[in-house]
């Protein structure tokens, strides 16, 4: 089955009146079947409220997004998200978390066991099964969110900065997981960062948002300049030294400073 996203004319204001606030222009794209789409911009671009518009927890001021020609009007477990702050239930175990989303759509107990460990293995977690998330390091928690998301078998996968609570180190290792982790299955993903490094690293494709109220600045295609031997597949303190990886992370850094100071480039 193709995954495919399209945002028709989509836009979002928060208010009414005078006190509205204007958070994202309408916006047209579309997003390939199985592609890695990255977004950064600034901060306040919109990045993270057309996160939440695909997923169904907004609704658009304007458009629609449609997932396979259907809109979306709700979230459902086609569509995970996978958060910053883990947003673990501290009450349960790694596998009870791990579990959740199975069990609330009614999965036969059998079939859910058999995904649980599946994806405990997969992400590295067994032997950590009856912990609970504040016995787990930061990296280790991210670990329980991706398997609970994956564990759902999603059509689409929506990352809001999940990266950004762990140090560098965990952070190179968690994108190299990441990418090990859904070469597997292969959901189409929208990914929000502020990283550049770390959107040029993973994406097919990168796409820049301006300043509030965000509109779609640039595409890069990254996937054009990898060829078909994705640089994602290497780790990332390899791909780091590639000259074609610095000048596209340059090219995106400068797209997006540009943004932040109205005066760079003036």
């Amino acid at each position: 089955m193709t995954t495919t996203i399209e945002y028709r004319n989509v836009s979002m204001s928060f208010g009414t009146g005078a006190q509205a606030v204007r958070a994202l222009d309408p916006t047209n794209f579309k997003i390939g079947n199985q592609e890695f789409l990255m977004i950064v911009g600034p901060s306040g671009c919109g990045k993270s409220t057309l996160l939440h518009v695909t997923s169904g927890l907004l609704k658009p001021t304007t458009g629609e997004v449609l997932l396979d020609g259907q809109p979306i009007t709700a979230p459902g477990p086609d569509k995970a998200l996978v958060f910053q702050n883990f947003s673990l239930f501290p009450w349960k175990t790694v596998w009870e978390n791990i579990d959740f989303g199975l069990r609330i759509n009614n999965l036969p107990r059998d079939e859910r066991e058999a995904r649980v460990r599946h994806y405990i293995k997969l992400t590295g977690l067994s032997g950590f099964e009856h912990r609970y998330p504040r016995q787990l390091s930061g990296g280790m928690q991210q670990r329980v969110a991706i398997a609970r998301s994956f564990v759902l078998r999603p059509r689409v996968l929506l990352m809001d900065e999940p990266f950004a609570a762990l140090d560098a180190q965990n952070r190179a290792i968690m994108q190299e997981e990441l990418v090990r982790i859904w070469s597997e299955q292969r959901s189409t993903v929208l990914f929000i960062t502020h990283s550049v490094e770390e959107a040029v690293y993973l994406a097919d494709r990168v796409m820049v948002m301006s300043r509030r109220p965000g509109q779609i600045k640039e595409v890069i295609d990254v996937g054009a300049v990898t060829g078909a031997s994705h640089w994602r597949t290497r780790p990332l303190n390899d791909v780091a030294s590639d000259a074609k990886f610095q000048n596209l992370r340059h090219h995106v850094w400068e797209s997006v400073r540009s943004e932040i100071s109205p005066l760079v480039g003036a």
